[in-house]
């Protein structure tokens, strides 16, 4: 039996394992390129100072911070890719107009990995694209559904309701469309998946995808404190 109902479980380990690759090689790039990147020596010498710290731990911390924000874009392809396995679901991949398509349940979705992802300002060029895509006569998707989809919301609360973002140059919010909306991940997994608490069931297993993908090698520790991170971010 699989470890989730929507998943098989060698697709599961395929996906956690290049993850873990990218994880490895962004750490990697972050050292390579540490000496080009422009460091603000300001930022360096309060940190050291306020914070207590000496220059390896900053420097171990600073390396870690710019591999992180590379990962954070990887997760995001992650979460697309794990949801295009699911049953009528289809995957488009990196550089196509949408991430997701489910022609059955005719849907589109464009997959961000947190809200903040795309600044406030681009918002609005993310709604015309996506009302662009579902409200011509000659287009593909006419009469779909399109989600904006931010797996790790702002704050607790689901949600499902129309995007309106602010239209800056207009200096009004979108118009309404019932057919363009926002989604959290958690309320996202369970439309795609039909399972209530998809989310969380992938977060559950993963620690022993990962000592699996591993061969052992790495163990997840501290898992209850990890499950209190994902309470915090979805209700």
């Amino acid at each position: 039996m699989s470890k989730l109902s929507w998943i098989k479980d060698s697709d599961l380990n395929y996906e956690v394992s290049q993850l873990l690759t990218k994880a490895k090689e962004a750490q990697g790039n972050a050292s390579d390129v540490f000496g080009k990147n422009v460091i603000d020596p300001f930022s360096a010498i309060f940190e050291m100072s306020g914070f207590g710290i000496d220059f390896e731990t900053w420097l171990k911390s600073e390396t870690t911070r710019q591999a992180q924000k590379t990962l954070q874009n990887f997760i995001g392809d992650f979460h697309q890719n794990i949801l295009g396995y699911s049953n009528s679901w289809t995957n488009l991949r990196v550089g196509s107009v949408v991430d997701l398509v489910s022609t059955e349940n005719r849907i589109i979705a464009e997959i961000k990995n947190k809200f903040n992802t795309i600044s406030g300002g681009k918002l609005s060029d993310l709604y015309y694209s996506l009302e662009g895509l579902i409200s011509p006569k000659a287009s593909k998707y006419k009469g779909y559904t399109a989600y904006y989809v931010s797996i790790i919301p702002k704050n607790q609360k689901r949600y499902n309701k129309p995007f309106i973002p602010s239209n800056k140059d207009k200096g009004e919010r979108c118009p309404i469309n019932e057919h363009v909306r926002q989604i959290d991940g958690a309320s996202f997994y369970s439309l795609v998946t039909g399972t209530d608490n998809a989310l969380e069931n992938l977060f559950d297993v993963l620690p022993e995808v990962i000592f699996e993908c591993t061969g052992g090698e790495y163990v997840v520790k501290n898992t209850s404190k990890l499950k209190d991170f994902f309470n915090l971010a979805f209700e």
